[in-house]
Order: C-alpha cells, then structure tokens, then sequence
C-alpha cells in the first residue's frame, strides 16, 4: 500500500494508520532514503573495519584529524530549546497508549518516549507509537481500561516535554521499502514522528526533540545533522527547530564527545551516559583481547570504577565546555510491595543520582513513574531554583584515553551467581521483547534491550576467553548449556501455568545460539527482528 512513487508499505494497516502513514511522512521517508541510505552503509561499514583493525591490535584514541576542533575553544552548541532547558529528571519508557499518559502524568520534566531498546519494533508498535504521540500532543489520549480505570492527561502546563528516540542505525525497517528495499528503522522513526508532530510541537512553542542511540563516529552525528537540514527544509521548518541530544553508549563514541557536539551544534542538545550499552559496547569492541578487557559480573560493575569514573567525568566536563546538558543514566529500579525491596531501592536511586548531580550532570533517567518524586528531590537539593549547571565548567577534568581504557583495574569476579543471572534475565528479556513488549519488569528492575545484549555478551566473552569463575569452574560451552536447562526450568517453575502462553523456546534458542557462537553477533536484535511478522 502506497500512494508516493517508490514506496512501498507492506505491513498490515490497523486502525488510524493512514494518519501516520501519509503522503507527506512516506514522500519523507523516501527523500531520506534515496539522499542518505548509501552513507549510512558506508558507516555501518566503517564499524565493522574499526572492529577488524582493534582485533588485530589496533587501540581506540582521540582523533588526530579532529584536533583542531577540541582544539579551538571558541565554538558552543545552539542555546537550550523551549522544554529543554531544565531536564532535571527525565521519565524513559515505551509510547504504547498507557505508558504515554502515565509518562507524561509522572511529573518528570521530560520524557524519553522510545522507539529504541524499550520498544519491540513489531510493525503496530512503529506507527501506533506517533500516533499516540500526536494524540497527546492533540489531548485526545485519554482512554478508559478494560478494568474500568479512567486514564487522562494532567493540564498542558505540568506535562513533561516529548524527546522520541528512534532505532539505531543498524536496524532496517522491512515493512516500508523504497525503491525495492528495506529503510533504515532510525529514518522511518524520525520522519514518522516529524511528519505527524514535528509542527505541532512548534506550535505548542516547543519543537521536534530527539535521543540519538548508539552512534559510534561523529560521521554517524553528522549524517543525522544531514536528515535533519533535508527534513526541515522539505517540511517547511525551520533550520535548528530540531534538537538532538546523543546517547554515549559506545566506546569509540566516547573518544569523539566534542566532535559529536560539533557536527550537531545548531541542533544540538546535549549528550547522555548510558551504563548497559556502554559495557556491552566495551565487550564487543574488544571481544578478543583477553583479560585486559575482560568485565566481572555486570551487576558489580558501578558507575565509579576508574574507566567509568572516566567517561562520566569527561562526558560532563566535555558537555559544559560547549554550553551543551550533560545527562545522567537510567535507574532501573520500579517499586515492588516488598518494603524492604523498596527501601533498598530508593536508597540506591538516591546513591546514584546524588553522584551524578554533585559531578555536574544537569539532570538524569527514571523507568518508573513512581521513582521521579526521589530521583527530582537529589536535583532540587543540588540545583535550588537554578534549572542546570551549565555554568560548572568542571576544569579540573583531564581525562585520557589510556584512563578510558583501564578496563583491567575493574575490580570484581566473575560468578557462576552471574552467569546464572545474565542468562535467566537475558532468555526473559528476549522472550518479552519477541512478544512485543520491549520494557519488562524482571527482578524488581525495569529491563531493556540493552540488558539483554550485555548479558549475552558477558556470556559469550566469558566463554570465548577462557574465563575461570570464582569457585574454579571454567566457563564451558557444557557449562553455559547446563544453566541454560537449569535457569529454564527455573523459570518455567516461577510463571506456572502463564508459561505455555509464552515464546519461551525461540527465546531460548535465540539467546543460546548468539552466547555459543563461534563469530560474535554486534546485536541481538538484528536475527531477532527477522523472527518477527
């Protein structure tokens, strides 16, 4: 189904669809793919040449044909936008139609509504997650439950402000084609949402507002810089109304932190830390080099661990040097009946944002509507009435490269308690995310893909260098089976009779294959798209 010459949707249309699916996004759609679908190859080619040149020895390092940009201190990025000048926590989740006015009800003061690694890319979820954008935008989201409870949004003046994240580069889009081939899933989020909402954002007074995941070169920045001058100019708006605010969480990109920022300066809007795809991105970087980067149990990894330490400070260090938010990352926690469960959980969500704000990070993430009132008391106590700390320049960062990879002073075991975790919340996760549901609750923790592809990497990292755990045992392919049938079981125990009703055995097979391959898989969710309708 199409109306534009080249384009070609081939999902099932559901209810409303046309009015994401028009003309104009589709025509969109098409510009985007036919000026930029060749470089975005060429980058997707360019990693996997990085990835090729490290594994024959090579190291990552700043880059000696940028320096003059670090260099020269007189360039800053555009002024913050309407909405995005006080982040001080910022709500995550997925744009399914509860979770949209739950989000924009939580009293965060912006909202991370996610295409990416909250959201399973089924083809309903692509388009009903702007069409629910827009209704909110339009105020006619409110709905009534099957149980009867009545969802509706709070007065315009209290609602946090919309910032969408769309799909990664490396994720394609097989239900809309051009020209006989699949888009890229970032181009189609983006123009999807600009399309339908882009000038009605202008016309509330704020703007088109984007999270941009796992860009690994400041050319991966600068083709986004390019979608959006060729967005804005075929809609109509004006240059620099879009605002992008990039994750850091891939270790090349944490050597370009300046760079990036130059590439997207008028559209630039900060960058962010991100704790599970960074670590999973130091494992596959360096997948085989043995112990210098070889991880301990991810849940004993803690955001001050020196290469850590590093790139939190350098983030924020490199953010106010440019008048650009730094961000802080995402507590998983979400509230359990268990008191006990909770005090730890709130204790641990202060702990971890009281860091952040008292490093200079202007404001940081929630998964759940119910941990904002914590995460804002930690800002409101550092901040006052002041609504950043831009002005914390943080001179006293120096950080170098060779501390951004002191991998090996991580201090900490690898656990068979860590391997029995990584596989039985990355087979949950997996499953979940197969169902369509990219935001799980597993363990009192709000999970998303990012978990997911951390634990299996752990596991295949452990396996594939010989890792020996802290009571002795070896990390076997015998090993990793035996818990893998355990953890099933496990789990299979845990959900009763709802287990039959599940996608359990692809999970299983799907997260078994990727841990025990002999060639690393960069994501996880590239074969399981393919499982997909």
């Amino acid at each position: 189904m199409s109306t534009v010459d080249g384009v070609e949707v081939t999902g099932p249309m559901g209810p409303r669809f046309d009015e994401v699916l028009t003309p104009r996004a589709l025509e969109l759609i098409a510009l985007l793919h036919r000026e930029l679908e060749g470089r975005r190859q060429e980058r997707l080619r360019a990693r996997r040449d990085r990835v090729a040149t490290l594994a024959a020895g090579g190291t990552l390092d700043f880059l000696p044909e940028t320096a003059a940009v670090r260099a020269d201190d007189s360039w800053r990025v555009a002024p913050p936008a309407p909405g995005l000048v006080d982040r001080r926590v910022e709500m995550t989740g997925p744009t399914d139609r509860k979770m949209t006015v739950n989000a924009l009800n939580s009293g965060a003061r912006c909202w991370l509504a996610d295409q990416e690694d909250a959201n399973s890319p089924l083809w309903e979820n692509v388009v009903n997650g702007p069409l629910n954008l827009m209704d909110a935008i339009d105020r006619t989201i409110d709905f009534t439950s099957p149980a009867g409870k009545r969802y509706e949004l709070r007065p315009d003046d209290e609602l946090p402000t919309i910032i969408v994240r769309p799909r990664g580069w490396h994720l394609p889009e097989k239900h809309l084609t051009v020209d006989g081939g699949p888009t890229s899933g970032s181009l189609v989020d983006f123009a999807l949402y600009l399309a339908a909402c882009g000038q009605k954002q202008v016309d509330r007074g704020q703007g088109p507002y984007f999270y941009l995941p796992k860009m690994e070169s400041h050319l991966e920045a600068r083709l986004w810089n390019d979608a959006f001058v060729l967005a804005q100019d075929h809609l109509g708006i004006p240059r620099g109304t879009i605002r992008a605010t990039c994750l850091i969480e891939t270790y090349p990109a944490a050597f370009e932190m300046e760079e990036i920022l130059y590439e997207l300066r008028e559209h630039s809007a900060g960058l962010n830390a991100g704790r599970w795809d960074y670590l999973f991105s130091v494992i596959k970087t360096f997948r085989t080099r043995g112990a210098d980067f070889t991880l301990p149990d991810r849940n004993s990894i803690s955001m001050t661990v020196p290469f850590m330490r590093a790139y939190t400070e350098l983030l924020v260090r490199t953010c106010h040097k440019r008048g650009a938010h730094a961000m802080g990352g995402m507590s998983a926690f979400i509230p359990s009946k268990d008191p006990a469960r909770n005090e730890f959980a709130y204790g641990k969500i202060t702990e971890d944002k009281t860091r952040e704000a008292e490093d200079g990070f202007d404001g940081s993430w929630v998964a759940h509507p119910g941990m904002v009132a914590t995460a804002m008391a930690v800002f409101d106590r550092v901040l006052g009435d002041r609504p950043n700390q831009l002005d914390r320049l943080r001179e006293d960062v120096a950080v170098t490269a060779a501390q951004l990879l002191d991998v090996r002073s991580t201090p900490g075991q690898a656990t068979e308690a860590g391997l029995r975790a990584n596989v039985s919340v990355g087979i949950q996760y997996v499953e979940s995310w197969l169902r369509g549901a990219g935001a799980a609750g597993i363990n009192g923790l709000m999970e998303d893909a990012a978990t997911a592809e951390i634990s299996r990497s752990q596991v295949w990292q452990w396996l594939h260098n010989d890792v020996t755990l802290a009571d002795g045992q070896q990390v076997t392919t015998a090993l990793v089976q035996r818990v893998v049938e355990e953890e099933m079981a496990a789990i299979a125990a845990a959900r009763g009779d709802a287990f039959a009703a599940g996608r359990w055995d692809e999970a299983r097979e799907l997260f078994t294959q990727l841990a025990l391959a002999d060639e690393y898989s960069d994501f996880l969710t590239v074969p399981a798209y393919e499982r997909m309708p």
